[in-house]
């Protein structure tokens, strides 16, 4: 695909839409985002209850987002790779479950801070 010729808000426009198609796709086509956004949307007013300062806030809400990001490059990793080829390789199958330990990674994250912020709210 040859680089965009837009500048400016053309740009700006063009990158937006490409951005909400892939949101798009990940909502139709991806069951663990679907899974992580109904739970990113139901722990956001827990997030502004439960951080007593602005940082814990952006804490909470910022782990929740990260792994929405985490899930979406996993799966532009997985849809590269079976666009490549449905053949089992072990250079896929590594790259999906390095993708996955990333997901993985991502959400203990989130409920370590998470818990951190509740035990200091609570204990």
């Amino acid at each position: 695909m040859p680089k965009s010729q837009h500048r400016g808000l053309r740009r700006l426009t063009a990158a937006t839409a490409c951005s909400a198609a892939g949101l798009r796709a990940a909502w139709r086509h991806e069951e663990a985002f679907r899974q992580e956004l109904v739970m990113t949307v139901a722990l956001v007013p827990g997030a502004l209850w439960l951080g007593q300062t602005l940082s814990e806030r952006v804490l909470l809400v910022g782990s929740c987002l990260l792994v929405l990001i985490v899930e979406l490059l996993n799966s532009a990793i997985e849809a590269v790779v079976d666009r490549v080829s449905h053949d089992h390789h072990e250079l896929s199958a590594q790259a999906k479950d390095m993708g996955s330990a990333a997901v993985l990674i991502s959400l203990v994250l989130a409920a370590a801070v998470w818990l951190a912020v509740a035990w200091d709210r609570f204990a």
